[in-house]
């Protein structure tokens, strides 16, 4: 069993048990799924008043925070109980190719350490990745009203218009990043 825990699961057994959480949360407990919105529930915690955006009663969304913790403590319980130090992410050999010309070859850990870390930092194509392109992640999903989980799976599950936009701007958004962004941050290969 435990073996079977510790390798990737295969998209028809991980993507249904990613869905039955929407209708879970939604006819148990009334619910919508997504986790963008714990982070300005965190943010009016710590900053009461200060800003207008952030005045409001976060203490009614609990349960979000709860959800956020959860994800967090399961994540570091899953890497602790069933993490292996010698783990790589399995990746296609066409994505390893891909990855090579850019110069990317680290597939020791969960990142690439040329792109995610304190070194990385220090360049300039690891500054605008890690610092400016975790800005836009922030700063889009609060525009969007949502990000990509509360979006791509609350949001189209419940046939939103607004949500079906904005999964077509995150996919765009990563085509762009993908092929024309990182390249170019990297130099198109070392």
């Amino acid at each position: 069993m435990l073996e079977t825990l510790q390798q990737p699961w295969p998209w028809y057994v991980a993507g249904p048990l990613i869905g039955l959480v929407v209708p879970a949360l939604l006819l148990l407990v009334g619910k919508a799924f997504g986790v963008s919105t714990s982070f300005r529930d965190i943010c009016a915690a710590v900053t009461p008043g200060r800003f207008e955006y952030l005045n409001y009663d976060w203490r009614s969304g609990w349960w979000r925070l709860a959800f956020a913790l959860g994800i967090v403590v399961g994540g570091a319980l899953a890497v602790t109980a069933l993490g292996s130090a010698n783990a790589v992410v399995d990746i296609s050999e066409a994505t390893r190719a891909d990855l090579a010309g850019l110069g990317i070859t680290d597939r020791t850990g969960l990142f690439p350490e040329e792109l995610l870390s304190w070194r990385a930092l220090g360049s300039i194509g690891g500054f605008v990745t890690i610092v400016l392109g975790g800005f836009l992640v922030g700063f889009g999903a609060r525009w969007a009203g949502g990000c990509t989980s509360g979006h791509a799976i609350m949001g189209l599950v419940t046939r939103q218009l607004p949500s079906l936009l904005a999964v077509l701007g995150f996919f765009a958004g990563g085509l762009i990043s993908t092929f024309i962004i990182l390249p170019a941050l990297l130099g198109g290969g070392r």
